[in-house]
């Protein structure tokens, strides 16, 4: 099975751990992983900012890379939402490019979601002792129904989930919005910050790194220097901190 890994922007110049850990999951299911040097962003910030002709160009680049692949996986719900819900529409005007571009679209899946569902994965290699909670980010709850493929890796790995009393909350991050409306992301971001603390676990794990920055950068602003934000690539495959 060939699979294209589309790594996105933010873990190749934040933290590349992500992309390893989702390769070393992807290639332990006996996936041929490719991962095109020359990929980088999917567009969503000039989709959400209104710059459609970027936008396009971008998702123009994305389709060129990975149409050959049998499958598109990102360890993003963010940027895979991107891709398979948001694509059709920047080409809805374009009959001929729509067609080459939902071709893509509808082999393109989050990383949680492709083990469980295609790659149907009954073992990982991690485990983590710790207690963890799970924050559902906004795209891949809500774009691609992301929310219980997560949670049953998870529990592969030995994780025991002390869910918060609004895991789908969003954290404030959104993208763009945190910059555009800084003060009410902040403001977002500790409320659920505060529902994290009231947990009282080890770890905050998450599918989205921007989400991850968001709220680990929260945290620290808190005071809080021991709690734990991974992302759940790290956690199945044993490469985050533990």
């Amino acid at each position: 099975m060939k699979v294209g890994l589309f790594v996105t922007c933010l873990v190749d110049l934040v933290r590349p751990r992500i992309g390893f850990a989702a390769l070393k999951l992807l290639e332990g299911e006996g996936c041929e992983v490719v991962v095109p040097q020359s990929q980088t962003c999917c567009g969503q910030p000039a989709y959400n900012s209104g710059d459609r002709a970027s936008a396009r160009a971008l998702a123009r680049k994305v389709v060129a890379e990975f149409e050959a692949c049998e499958y598109v996986v990102a360890p993003s719900g963010s940027c895979a939402g991107m891709i398979r819900t948001h694509y059709p529409d920047l080409f809805r005007d374009d009959p001929d490019e729509l067609a080459r571009v939902e071709r893509v679209c509808a082999k393109t899946y989050e990383l949680t979601d492709f083990l469980v569902n295609v790659l149907r994965v009954e073992q990982v290699p991690g485990r983590f002792g710790g207690t963890v909670t799970y924050h559902d980010s906004c795209a891949g709850l809500r774009e691609l129904g992301v929310k219980a493929q997560p949670r049953a890796l998870l529990g592969k790995a030995g994780v025991t989930i002390s869910e918060m009393t609004q895991p789908e909350q969003c954290c404030g991050f959104g993208g763009t919005f945190a910059v555009k409306f800084g003060d009410i992301s902040s403001h977002i971001a500790e409320r659920k910050c505060e529902d994290i603390a009231a947990c009282g676990v080890d770890a905050v794990v998450l599918g989205d790194l921007g989400c991850m920055m968001n709220i680990e950068g929260r945290l620290r602003r808190r005071g809080d220097t021991t709690t734990s934000v991974l992302h759940v690539a790290e956690v199945l495959a044993g490469v985050g901190e533990n």
